[in-house]
């Protein structure tokens, strides 16, 4: 005889049965697609090269997965409501889990400043693009990832949980309604959104890219031809009287003499 299910909410396995394997691919599908319209919403002169979007995003798909099959398998481990268990794992993971995200590629963009390893800054991958850069940056990604989930779990032993467990969808009556509103629509509204910011976290400006050379400078263009300007015109640059008076043969086809006079120019 097969065991009772729970009094409320999905019965265990319902997380990876048929009709929730096709809502997380939905799911995945919508959430994603919110990137494709990031892209689109940018300035043209900021907007990137589709590669270079390529190369963005796919951490944040590759760092997403790894959060959402985490999240469905430790949801399994409960022999209770595992619907209610993974959306506790989701909120965790969009308000505290966001908070340890930004401060670990914070802290890994420092590092990696700061030792000059130019390719492993979040969104810089060269000129032209080299994969390897692409997947340093997906794993220093994915580590953020595992530390972000290894505290959230950490968190998840605190006692108390399991009453909040027991009363979060405790008064949706349907299981496949509450594993709808689980696994489609609040991580689509709450992965549309991280997915914006975490991409603007971890994306450069590709107008600015050049701002770090591979030697790790941020000088820019800009600032090098300033510095130029102001070599070239600089008050120090007066010509020796008895110098300029020499004798020039053959620059205009015959001999002369020329003076240049001396100059300043106030920057």
């Amino acid at each position: 005889m097969a065991a009772p299910g729970p009094a409320h909410g999905c019965g265990s396995g319902a997380l990876l049965g048929r009709f929730g394997v096709l809502l997380q691919a939905l799911l995945a599908l919508c959430a994603f697609s919110t990137l494709m319209l990031k892209r689109f919403k940018e300035p043209k002169a900021e907007r990137r090269p589709w590669r270079i979007w390529f190369y963005d995003t796919s951490k944040q798909a590759i760092g997403a997965l790894f959060i959402h099959f985490a999240n469905v398998f430790l949801s399994d481990l409960t022999e209770e409501d595992p619907c209610s268990l993974y959306l506790i794992n989701f909120i965790l993971d969009a308000t505290l889990g966001m908070l340890l995200i930004w401060l670990g590629v914070k802290v890994v963009s420092w590092i990696v400043q700061h030792k000059k390893y130019t390719y492993l800054v979040f969104g810089e991958y060269g000129d032209p693009p080299q994969a390897a850069a692409w997947i340093g940056q997906c794993i220093l990604y994915l580590l953020i990832m595992v530390f972000e989930k290894t505290v959230i779990s950490l968190v998840l032993l605190i006692p108390g949980w399991t009453k909040l467990q027991q009363i979060l969808l405790g008064y949706i009556p349907s299981p496949q309604l509450e594993l709808v509103l689980v696994m489609f629509v609040v991580p689509f509204i709450v992965n549309a959104i991280m997915f914006w910011v975490v991409d603007s976290l971890i994306m450069r400006k590709y107008k600015q890219k050049d701002a770090l050379d591979i030697n790790g400078s941020t000088e820019t263009p800009r600032a090098r031809r300033t510095e130029e300007s102001q070599v070239l015109l600089s008050p120090d640059m007066d010509f020796d009287q008895s110098e300029s008076d020499q004798d020039i043969p053959g620059l205009w086809g015959t001999s002369q003499k020329m003076k240049q006079p001396s100059y300043q120019v106030v920057i």
